[in-house]
């Protein structure tokens, strides 16, 4: 299991095609701060029927796709 676990089930249960949130929301949803591993993990998201569109390091956001 990985650290990232908890976000990947809280976005297959939102069920929503297309949101963003925010890099607080995502810290939020995993009681840990967000960091670089994000990038590796993020693979994992398929599993789960979604998968990371953009991150924004401005705007400190990333957008989630359902495939």
């Amino acid at each position: 299991m990985s650290k990232y676990e908890p976000l990947w089930k809280w976005i297959a249960e939102n069920g929503k095609e297309n949101f963003k949130l925010s890099y607080a929301q995502i810290e939020e949803i995993l009681g840990v701060p967000i960091d670089h591993s994000f990038l590796k993990y993020k693979k994992e998201l398929i599993e789960y029927g979604y998968r990371v569109g953009k991150i924004s390091m401005k705007e400190e956001n990333v957008t989630f796709e359902r495939v």
